[in-house]
């Protein structure tokens, strides 16, 4: 089976990697030369073209799975996608986009007889390429055709048909929106740990804390992978970035009149973090720049 991979960043390209890794035929496309070039060293197969990416693809069902980022780059590709792809071919958009976009587009799609995929995305670089987290909404028939790909490419119990369209990109906003607690908490935690008088080795901390505490996960062990190379987070300047999905997660919630004091503050110290320069901000950028590779605010 062939998969069209559109954008090849730190996602796309390890996703397409995964792909490759467990039998698929995989093409990919980016905007950018370099990220092409990337790709081709990694034994991927790329093209410089969207329209000759699917030109090139005479599967009786093409699939292509898009990878670049929310907002606009998303909604042009999709509505070339849109004009281009033929009835009963399949979409499935791997961004952090906002669900009510998602419900959106799909009846477009629909329109069509295009089957279109929001499929919310989790496990950073590292899952994209050994094992990610999905949860996939869209129509249920289709979903058939492509939860082979899922099974091949998710860690075990890794991915989830959460049903109708928009109920993909829904469940990860609120996902990120607990990710967002959790680190800010995890940040908080070893801050005060910092400014204690006690001479503690937060390498040591995050180590012992990620075995048999029950506060144990991947953060802290990327907290402990940060340590070690920073002890005290020296080239990190206290700057976390929001990327939106807590703030539709807020919304939503006030929306729904559900209380979510945890994630809200969360989010308002990421916008404090932006006039201020705190150890817990500064392990709240490690911890983002461990999963995800996003860019950080280096110390002089």
């Amino acid at each position: 089976m062939k998969v069209n991979i559109i954008g090849l960043g730190k996602m796309g390209l390890n996703l397409a990697l995964n792909l490759q890794e467990n039998g698929y035929q995989v093409m990919g496309y980016d905007l950018s030369e370099s990220m092409r070039n990337e790709a081709e060293k990694e034994g991927v197969m790329t093209v410089g073209d969207l329209e000759k990416l699917l030109s090139t693809d005479n599967s009786e069902q093409r699939i292509t799975w898009v990878m670049v980022p929310a907002g606009d780059p998303t909604e042009s590709t999709l509505n070339t996608l849109l004009a281009e792809l033929n009835p009963n071919d399949i979409v499935i958009e791997g961004g952090n986009s906002n669900y009510k976009d998602s419900i959106r587009r799909a009846k477009s799609f629909e329109e069509k007889n295009i089957y279109y995929f929001d499929c919310g995305t989790s496990g950073g670089m590292t899952g994209a390429r050994n094992g990610g987290c999905f949860m996939i909404g869209g129509n249920e028939e289709g979903f058939k055709v492509i939860e082979p790909i899922f099974k091949a490419i998710s860690v075990e119990n890794g991915y989830l048909y959460t049903g109708e369209s928009g109920s993909g990109h829904f469940l990860k906003m609120i996902h990120n929106g607990v990710e967002y607690g959790m680190m800010q908490a995890i940040g908080e935690g070893f801050q005060v740990v910092e400014q204690s008088d006690f001479e503690y080795d937060l390498e040591s901390v995050a180590r012992v804390w990620n075995n048999g505490s029950v506060i144990r996960s991947w953060l802290i062990e990327l907290a402990e992978e940060q340590f070690k190379n920073q002890p005290h987070l020296e080239n990190y300047k206290g700057i976390a970035n929001a990327s939106g999905e807590a703030k539709w997660t807020v919304e939503t919630a006030l929306e729904l009149d559900v209380p979510v004091p945890v994630i809200a503050t969360s989010l308002f110290m990421r916008n404090t973090s932006q006039e201020e320069d705190s150890f817990s901000a500064k392990v709240v950028a490690a911890l983002r720049n461990g999963f995800g590779g996003h860019d950080f605010i280096k110390n002089n």
